[in-house]
């Protein structure tokens, strides 16, 4: 029987999805793994072997063993969006807000506790991810001044915004690095509620 535009169409679709099924199942399998073992003691073949797909698989999709690591930070940990102010900020509640901003972001992190986990253990020791949380650092602190003048009644000083915005973002990831091994955990609530009485008194 002659085959059909529509049975090579329907082909494309199902390798299509294979396709995308198999790089998650790298994605998944590298994030495990690195987050147990580290990123240098992992090697490519036991990725390869916990996603159950062929070596030459994961290099076609991640060339380089580092551009696996990029993939899973990028993907999985990116910086947050500078939009997500409005939906978080409240016009006269500083405090508030700040609690709000805390809690998006560790409702991001436990989508991808291990990624957590693999950022703090090997930013410094690996440029690529050292600069990835510095990146990540940097959208908070944009985000967190972004959240100041929507939730403050008054216009705000930009260095002093900039200052509670940097102070109150290194709480938060003094947080998330000491969650990955159950540490001491800072008070985030009163963390905001300094925050907001410093800006609130300037």
């Amino acid at each position: 029987m002659a085959r059909t535009r529509s049975d090579h169409a329907g082909r494309v679709r199902r390798a299509g999805s294979m396709d995308v099924d198999a790089r998650d199942r790298i994605l998944d399998a590298a994030e495990q793994l690195i987050a147990s073992d580290g990123f240098d003691a992992t090697p490519t073949a036991r990725i390869a072997a916990r996603a159950k797909v062929a070596k030459g698989l994961l290099f076609y999709y991640f060339p380089r063993k580092i551009d696996l690591l990029r993939c899973l930070l990028t993907e999985r940990l990116p910086a947050p969006p500078k939009r997500l102010a409005s939906g978080i900020a409240t016009k006269g509640d500083l405090h508030g807000s700040l609690v709000r901003l805390a809690q998006s972001f560790s409702h991001t992190q436990s989508q991808s506790p291990e990624v957590t986990t693999i950022v703090f253990r090997e930013a410094g020791t690996h440029p690529e991810v050292g600069q990835h949380l510095e990146a990540l650092r940097d959208g908070l602190v944009e985000l967190t001044e972004r959240v100041l003048d929507a939730a403050s009644p008054k216009a705000l000083d930009r260095r002093r915004r900039h200052g509670a915005a940097d102070t109150y973002v290194a709480v938060l990831l003094h947080d998330a690095n000491a969650r990955r091994f159950n540490g001491p955990l800072p008070d985030l609530d009163a963390a905001a509620r300094i925050v907001a009485a410093g800006l609130s008194s300037a």
